[in-house]
C-alpha cells in the first residue's frame, strides 16, 4: 500500500466490493459483479486524495465501501488506525461522526420536504456529540454558524430546497456533512452537476474549508481538471482496479500508465491555436460481471503484449512515491 508522510486518516487495503449477480424464481446467484478489484490506499491528515476513472470504474463504490453505506466483500478499512470493516452497526455509530459524505445531485440529496436549516442539523439531532444530545436552541445556533461559514445566510435557514440555486443547494450539502466536526469527507462527485463557474466556488470552499479545520478528502470525480486543482496525491482507477497513483504533479507531468496518458490526451487545452496528437481508446470498457483475465485494460491497450492477456500486473513503486500497475514499466 503506497504511504503517506502524514498520520493517516483513512487507511484501506485490498478492499474488494463484488455485487451477485441472481435469476431466476429461486433467485440463484449466477455471477459476481467485481465493482471494486483489490483497491489500497492511505489519505494523510489535512490532505486530498483524488480519485479518477471513467464512468463505471467503481469510484463511487470505493467511497460508499470506505463510510460502510455498501458493504465490503474483502479487505481491510481503518479509521483513525481502528479497524471498522466489520463492525456492526452500534459500534459503527459513534464513528460516523468521524467520517461524512458529500453526494453527486445537490437535489435528490436534500429532502424536499425538510427546511434548509433541519436538514444540516439533522446530524446534531441523530448523532449528538461526543459529549451527548445538542438542545434544540443550541442546534440553531450551530446551524446558523454552519450556514454563515458556507456562504449562505441565517435568514435562508427557513426555506426549502427548492428555493435554492444548484451551488446554494451543494452548499448545504457541505454544511450538513461539517455539522459533526468529520475528520475524512468523501466528495462523491460533489460539482460535476453545477455550471463551471459555479464548480470554482465550490472547490474554492472546499479548500478553504480544508485548511482552516484540517479535512481529509476522499474526492471521486471524472474531471481531472477539477481533480487536479484540488488534490494532492491522485489515484487512477480502471474497472474496479488501481492502475496508476501518484502525486498531482508528477501524474499530470509524466504519467506512465496507457490508460492514465489517454485520459490526459481527452483534456481540452484552452486554446484553439493548439494542436496534439489524440489517443483514441478503441473498443468499449469490458463489464465488470466478466472483467478481461491479465491486465484489465489490454483489450483497449495500443501497446498489450501476450503477457498482458494472462497475468495479472502488480502496482509497483516505479519510482519514489510513484505506483503503476503496467507490465511493460
Amino acid at each position: 500500500m503506497p504511504s503517506v508522510c502524514m498520520p493517516s486518516v483513512l487507511e484501506v487495503e485490498d478492499l474488494k466490493t463484488y455485487f451477485p449477480v441472481r435469476t431466476g424464481l429461486l433467485r440463484r446467484t449466477v455471477g459476481q459483479v467485481h465493482a471494486v478489484d483489490g483497491v489500497s490506499f492511505a489519505i494523510g491528515a489535512g490532505e486530498t486524495l483524488g480519485l479518477v476513472g471513467e464512468s463505471g470504474c467503481g469510484k463511487t463504490t470505493v467511497g460508499r465501501s470506505v463510510l460502510r453505506l455498501i458493504e465490503p466483500t474483502a479487505g481491510v478499512i481503518r479509521l483513525g488506525g481502528r479497524d471498522i470493516t466489520r463492525l456492526g452497526r452500534a459500534e459503527l455509530r459513534p464513528l460516523r461522526r468521524e467520517m461524512q459524505i458529500i453526494f453527486q445531485d445537490p437535489f435528490s440529496s436534500l429532502n424536499p420536504r425538510m427546511r434548509a436549516g433541519d436538514i444540516v442539523g439533522e446530524p446534531l439531532k441523530v448523532h449528538g456529540t461526543v459529549h451527548g444530545t445538542v438542545p434544540a436552541a443550541e442546534r440553531r445556533d450551530r446551524v446558523a454558524a454552519l450556514f454563515s461559514r458556507v456562504g449562505l445566510s441565517q435568514a435562508q435557514m427557513d426555506n426549502y430546497p427548492h428555493q435554492f440555486s444548484g451551488g446554494q443547494r451543494q452548499r448545504i450539502g457541505v454544511a450538513r456533512a461539517l455539522a459533526l466536526n468529520p475528520k475524512l469527507i468523501v466528495c462523491d462527485e460533489p460539482v460535476s452537476a453545477l455550471d463551471v463557474s459555479i464548480q470554482a466556488q465550490v472547490i474554492n470552499l472546499l479548500t478553504d474549508l480544508q485548511r482552516e479545520l484540517g479535512l481529509s478528502y476522499l474526492f471521486i470525480s471524472h474531471n481531472l481538471a477539477v481533480v487536479e486543482h484540488i488534490s494532492h496525491r491522485i489515484v487512477v482507477m480502471y474497472l474496479g482496479r488501481i492502475v496508476e497513483h501518484t502525486d498531482r504533479e508528477t501524474l499530470f507531468r509524466r504519467p506512465l500508465h496507457p490508460y492514465t496518458e489517454a485520459l490526459l490526451a481527452a483534456v481540452p487545452v484552452p486554446d484553439p491555436a493548439a494542436r496534439r496528437a489524440k489517443r483514441v481508446l478503441q473498443g468499449d470498457v469490458p463489464s465488470p460481471l466478466h472483467p478481461p483475465a491479465g491486465c484489465h485494460f489490454h483489450t483497449r491497450c495500443p501497446y498489450a503484449e501476450a503477457r498482458c492477456r494472462s497475468e495479472t500486473p502488480r502496482l509497483r513503486e516505479i519510482e519514489p512515491g510513484h505506483h503503476v500497475a503496467c507490465h511493460l514499466r
